[in-house]
Formats: structure tokens, sequence, C-alpha cells
């Protein structure tokens, strides 16, 4: 059982008083989207390479030029309460 973190619904109201606005960042949009496929494990190997990627079975998506992740990784919210 998940317990409930305010009894009430709307009990979140009184607990947001004073919390700086939330923006969310503009996301990146794909320009173009192409399914490859490849007849064999050599062949995706090669084009992992050809374009500087790791590339796994459970790899669902790239970017190209490959995207830096994890520009926020070195936050952490602090309560000073």
């Amino acid at each position: 059982m998940i317990p409930e973190l305010f009894e009430n619904e709307k009990d979140w109201i009184k607990e947001w008083q004073d919390m700086p606005e939330f923006i969310q960042s503009k996301t990146e949009k794909e320009y173009h989207k192409v399914t490859i496929r490849f007849a064999n494990k050599e062949d995706l190997e090669s084009f992992a390479k050809l374009i500087d990627q790791t590339i796994t079975n459970k790899t669902k998506a790239i970017w190209y030029p490959k995207i830096e992740r994890g520009l926020n990784a070195n936050k952490l919210y602090i309560n000073e309460s």
C-alpha cells in the first residue's frame, strides 16, 4: 500500500506557497526520424562505429550528432527549513 502524501487533495496548495515558478525549458524536437534495419550484428556494429555511438539491443533511439545527457545531474534540492 502506498501512503497518501496529503489527506486532502488540495493540501499541496498550502505547501506550494512561496515556491519559485517552474517553466519547462524548450525540449529538442527532431527534424526527421528514420528507421534503419540491419541484417546482422556485424552491420549494426559497423554502423555504430561509423557514427561513433554505442548501440545495444536495448537502444530504441539515438540522436545524431550525439547529444550530451545529464547536464543537470549535478543539481540537487535542499530543504533548508
